[in-house]
């Protein structure tokens, strides 16, 4: 007789930049102010990370403080999956630096999923889809943005919003009825030139010409995220709750991805979900694209305010326009 299988979050981790810019420090950069930040986006510092730190070195600080929380060796991992748009460069993968730096196996499949800010959730996604077919056993899900490198700091409009950060889950096997319920993933191709990166790619590869425009920096079209944004985050986060079977109010708490604090009081208000179940972060964070769920998960653990068999809604939308939603049973 076959058992099922679920996937079962064990431990989590994050890295925090060690450096932080105020929104009084970009009053002496760009013509904005603190007030004019805050009332827009819920945002009063973001992390910066150290010059020498890469991409996949956050990623592996993470993955290693989950390990931790988790009891699990780097050998004990048999698959690494990381989101990222920052990778430390286009070749080769970033999570292939990460099984490296923490001493996974050589024989651990590692490699990147891209879906921008829903970066972790199609990750997490994909772990689930090898565990619960027996192709994997414990996998290592990590989201790791250096958004900070990628900043114009001479627009306003985008400067204000991102920083650096890392986060990570280990997830296993479980027999029990503890896990991933379900999760959902949805692209609009529609809006890509909506949040870009339009230099560096094979479209406009990397020349004097692309960088004296400034093509290599985020550019996004703030209006017209929002306007889709409150809908298809909550259109998600309604549909992984009644696909298992419950009401938005079973769901104890919301790791949502934090971009803008607007977007997420008008998602609260739209599925009838108190903003205080919301694990919240983007005061001191900023937007850290991939890595905003699972470091805002992992805070909230460690917290204590995740707790065994509540559940935990996770949202999150980013370029592409690439969005989704999972359901968990901690």
């Amino acid at each position: 007789m076959s058992v099922d299988i679920n996937t079962r979050i064990i431990g989590t981790g994050k890295y925090k930049a060690e450096g932080v810019l105020t929104n009084h420090d970009l009053e002496k950069m760009v013509d904005t102010s603190d007030q004019w930040i805050t009332e827009r986006t819920g945002i009063s510092e973001r992390r910066i990370a150290p010059k020498d730190v890469a991409t996949s070195d956050m990623a592996a600080g993470a993955v290693k403080e989950a390990l931790d929380m988790a009891g699990k060796k780097p050998d004990d991992i048999d698959m690494i999956i990381c989101g990222t748009v920052t990778g430390d460069m286009p070749l080769p993968s970033t999570a292939a630096m990460i099984q490296k730096k923490i001493g996974a196996s050589n024989m651990c499949p590692a490699f990147d999923v891209s879906a921008a800010c829903a970066g972790f959730i199609y990750g997490l996604s994909v772990a689930d889809a090898f565990i619960k077919t027996g192709k994997a056993k414990t996998v290592a899900i990590v989201g790791t943005e250096m958004l900070t490198r990628f900043m114009d700091f001479e627009d306003r409009n985008t400067c204000v919003l991102f920083g650096d950060g890392a986060g990570a889950v280990i997830a296993t096997a479980d027999q029990s009825d503890r896990g991933i319920l379900s999760t959902h993933l949805y692209t609009d191709s529609s809006l890509t030139a909506a949040l870009q990166i339009p230099g560096g790619g094979s479209l406009e590869p990397a020349s004097a010409e692309t960088i004296a425009n400034r093509r290599h920096f985020i550019q996004m079209e703030g209006r017209e995220v929002f306007k889709v944004a409150v809908k298809y985050l909550s259109d998600a986060a309604e549909t992984a709750v009644k696909a298992n079977g419950y009401s938005v109010d079973d769901v104890n708490v919301v790791s949502a991805h934090q971009a803008n604090m607007r977007i997420l009081s008008a998602v609260s208000k739209r599925v009838n979900i108190p903003l205080e179940k919301f694990a919240l972060n983007l005061k001191y964070y900023g937007n850290t694209s991939s890595a905003s769920i699972p470091i805002s998960l992992d805070e909230a653990v460690r917290e204590g305010k995740v707790s065994e068999n509540d559940l935990v809604l996770m949202i999150a939308l980013g370029g592409g326009i690439s969005w989704g939603s999972a359901l968990i049973k901690w």
